[in-house]
């Protein structure tokens, strides 16, 4: 369309009804598809991604609805008018009556300030058929305070500039409903240049602008939702870290009598912040020399169950290093979980090395037991009876020893991390390996880092010496 018109401009002559055709076809087609994809997308409320999946589907849908109306419009002229008399609240004729009717239009005559609108603009903005059509100084009356500056700016423009008119605002219709009208209009001219009147195409687009917003709004929900997911994931691995002994790999550790432990450890936390949850691993050294090992996990995720652990953990270190063995450890730890106001329950395995004679004195509560890995070969440890922390209040824990060799592999791990099976078929591997910490490598990368469905601990003890 040219930026201005003549003034004996007739109605634009329709472009070929073929090419409409086929044009109207295809759109139907796509609208097909478009519908087909929609039905596919999630509707769950609480899901953001399939939330905005399925709003820009319904925009795209919008969009195609009017394209198919406006081409058919553009074929068959403006729809008929409804027949006189019709009862309220009887069916509109089709569907695309009721998208056309979305599209009015109006010309103002400057030289006898007359207007002329179509029956359809009377319907958008809510005005009797009967009476007479708003000039231009009328029309601001129907817009929103804070969009009149625009509306002036726009009819200002074409009138004495003769620029094309291309914008929207809000209108309140009688009944006190908005509408957003979407206004493309050009200035008529005379054969000196000069303007006469002023045509326009108002649109309806409150139920397009409606689907943008929320698409926007399901947009931004889903990149806040992912935002605060990456955050709290963080948050979740640095407070479950916090939790953890301070050192990672093999710590500084004094040497007590001949022979001591290389020790490495590794926790590898879930995908997802809701999934972080209760696995601890530790290993301190105590005053008489002798090492504790421990592993454990608690059930459920979250904050509360991490400050459970905190708890649990600081009691078993004080208990430890007041020489507490590992079957009335695991005794008294189940007593305090018991006791906590917010009730869980937990396995755990606690281990006493003495150096002096490589032995290994051990407990378990319902955890998997620790392997053994010795020239290339592993198994398991022979489990004493021991039922899950926090299970029953007065259960009892049995105690079993090991005597370990030197170049022994000793390693403890939590549910999570991989079938027991998986890791004692490590055995060739980690008998090549030179340090714990090495051996731990392996461990993480048979068993994989990322994308976790739940976190996990591994404990790495070797005999050195």
């Amino acid at each position: 369309m040219s930026p201005h018109v003549s003034a004996d401009h007739p109605a634009a002559r329709p472009p070929g009804r073929g090419s409409v055709d086929a044009l109207i076809t295809q759109t139907r087609r796509l609208k097909g598809d478009m519908d087909a994809v929609r039905q596919g997308t999630r509707s769950d409320a609480a899901d953001p991604q399939g939330r905005w999946q399925r709003a820009l589907c319904d925009l795209a849908l919008h969009q195609l609805d009017d394209l198919d109306a406006h081409l058919a419009q553009l074929r068959d002229g403006p729809p008929p008018v409804p027949a006189a008399g019709r009862a309220p609240g009887a069916p509109a004729a089709s569907r695309r009556e009721s998208l056309l009717s979305r599209v009015g239009s109006a010309e103002w005559n400057l030289l006898t300030d007359e207007a002329v609108w179509s029956e359809e603009l009377y319907g958008i903005l809510g005005r009797d058929p009967a009476a007479p059509a708003l000039t231009l100084d009328e029309l601001p009356a129907l817009v929103l305070d804070e969009d009149r500056p625009k509306l002036t700016a726009m009819v200002t423009d074409c009138l004495i500039d003769a620029r094309p008119i291309d914008g929207e605002f809000r209108v309140v219709r009688p009944d006190g409903e908005q509408r957003t009208v979407h206004m493309m209009g050009e200035p008529v001219l005379d054969s000196e240049g000069g303007t006469t009147s002023m045509w326009a195409v108002l649109r309806d687009v409150s139920a397009l602008r409606r689907s943008q917003r929320t698409v926007r709004e399901s947009r931004d929900s889903l990149q806040g939702q992912r935002l605060r997911a990456q955050t709290e994931h963080r948050l979740a691995v640095e407070f479950q870290e916090a939790v953890l002994p301070p050192w990672r790999g093999s710590p500084h550790r004094p040497h007590h009598g001949p022979r001591s432990l290389d020790l490495a450890a590794h926790y590898l936390p879930a995908a997802t912040p809701s999934r972080i949850g209760g696995d601890w691993y530790d290993a301190l050294e105590l005053p008489d020399g002798q090492t504790l090992l421990s592993v454990g996990d608690l059930t459920g995720h979250g904050p509360t169950v991490t400050s459970t652990t905190s708890m649990l953990l600081g009691a078993l270190r004080g208990m430890a290093m007041a020489g507490t063995r590992p079957a009335q450890l695991m005794s008294w730890l189940n007593q305090l979980l018991d006791a906590t106001v917010q009730p869980a329950l937990g396995s755990a395995v606690c281990c006493r090395y003495r150096p002096e004679t490589r032995t290994l004195m051990w407990a378990q509560a319902g955890h998997p037991v620790p392997l053994l890995f010795r020239d290339g070969t592993g198994r398991r440890l022979d489990a004493p009876e021991g039922v899950l922390l926090g299970a029953t209040a007065r259960a009892g824990y049995g105690q079993a020893e090991e005597t370990l060799e030197e170049g022994d592999l000793l390693l403890l791990h939590t549910d999570g991390l991989a079938p027991a099976d998986r890791l004692l078929g490590l055995a060739p591997r980690l008998d090549r390996a030179r340090t714990a910490q090495e051996c731990v490598r392996m461990v993480v990368e048979e068993c994989g880092e990322s994308e976790r469905a739940d976190d996990a601990c591994v404990l790495v003890a070797r005999v050195t010496r």
